[in-house]
């Protein structure tokens, strides 16, 4: 059994954003650490069931790091309901394996050569190995959800996965298309970002045995944190540092991709600005980012950005309140507080 249910204890928890402020990350995954430890741990174990030949990608790809933040809220979300168990850990491995499979195909067609501080797999290997093996990890992550004895677990991960692709394939057939309206925006990060958070929270609940209340409250916390987090991601592409950010800016709009604070300076453009900002994306050249950023700033899109992430959040706030009160709902108001803080330190950069 875990040793994280006595760290994760009932705490009197506010649904306010100002309840805790300046939390570190540390402070997030303290009370969680033996899960994530334990989820690392497995990851770590799955390198054996690959073919010998192809252990080193899976070595390479299983022991990048990252903040884990999907396997986080998986035991954030068990922890609002009780006891954290050892499904739960398989659970949160096999979430993480594939997103893992999604960065894999992402670097591949993003062309990109740094991931995390090193070289991409595609980068290492060509996209031709990049590909079939994020294949390999989608595959590995069904084997282990199959591993369950019930095929719910198997049923709803392969369902989430498909809608995850379904949205990237929507975002690439929109790049660098003007218009796309805000429903189609929202339709797409919900898709492609927000599915694995609402999955992480889903699954927690049921193998929690939550009632369908409880399940669906940590669904609508998962979807709407997860919207949140794609435009704050969405912005500080535009507007963070690179010291920050850890890796180059205007990443998204060299590749086409049309985010959020894109679209809004485009909504509210004239006609000649418009043009000019349509042109700036189809031909892009990264000596255009100076240029872009003018125009965001002319047509005022930081505040109405962080309005939008904001409001995505106080929404998965609320939709703890269905639940009681628990060190895991704390942590997960936590999690919403400090995205908060995260959104609100960009402001510096511009």
């Amino acid at each position: 059994m875990l040793a994280v249910e006595s760290k994760v204890a009932s705490t009197n928890a506010a649904d306010s954003p100002n309840a805790n402020q300046n939390r570190s990350w540390k402070q997030i995954v303290e009370p969680v650490e033996p899960f994530l430890l334990a989820v690392s741990q497995q990851l770590i174990r799955q390198v054996n069931d690959f073919d010998p030949q192809i252990v080193p990608y899976a070595q390479y790809a299983l022991n990048g790091g990252g903040k884990h933040l999907r396997p986080t809220i998986v035991a954030l979300s068990a922890g609002t309901l009780g006891e954290i168990t050892d499904a739960h850990v398989t659970a949160a491995v096999i979430i993480e394996m594939v997103h893992l499979a999604t960065l894999v195909h992402d670097d591949v067609m993003d062309e990109a050569e740094i991931r995390r501080d090193r070289p991409t797999l595609a980068a290492n290997w060509g996209n031709e190995i990049a590909v079939l093996f994020g294949d390999c990890l989608f595959a590995q992550a069904l084997k282990l959800a199959a591993g369950f004895p019930t095929p719910e677990v198997c049923r709803t991960v392969a369902m989430a996965t498909n809608t995850v692709c379904s949205g990237e394939i929507l975002q690439t057939q929109h790049r660098r298309k003007f218009p796309i309206s805000r429903r189609e925006y929202f339709r797409v990060i919900e898709m492609k970002t927000g599915e694995l958070f609402t999955l992480s929270c889903d699954l927690a609940a049921f193998l929690s045995g939550a009632t369908p209340k409880r399940r669906n409250a940590l669904r609508e916390f998962g979807a709407a944190f997860g919207i949140a987090y794609q435009v704050y991601d969405d912005c500080v592409d535009l507007f963070g540092s690179e010291a920050s950010a850890g890796k180059s800016l205007g990443t998204d709009l060299a590749k086409g991709k049309l985010t959020w604070p894109v679209l809004l300076a485009w909504e509210r453009a004239t006609v000649a600005d418009r043009t000019r900002l349509e042109q700036m994306v189809e031909n892009w050249q990264p000596e255009n980012l100076p240029a872009v950023n003018e125009l965001l700033a002319r047509y005022e899109t930081f505040e109405p950005s962080q309005a939008v992430i904001a409001r995505y959040l106080e929404e998965a706030r609320r939709a703890l309140r269905a639940l009681p009160e628990s060190g895991g709902r704390a942590g997960l108001l936590g999690l919403a507080d400090f995205l908060a803080q995260q959104s609100g330190a960009l402001a510096v950069c511009i």
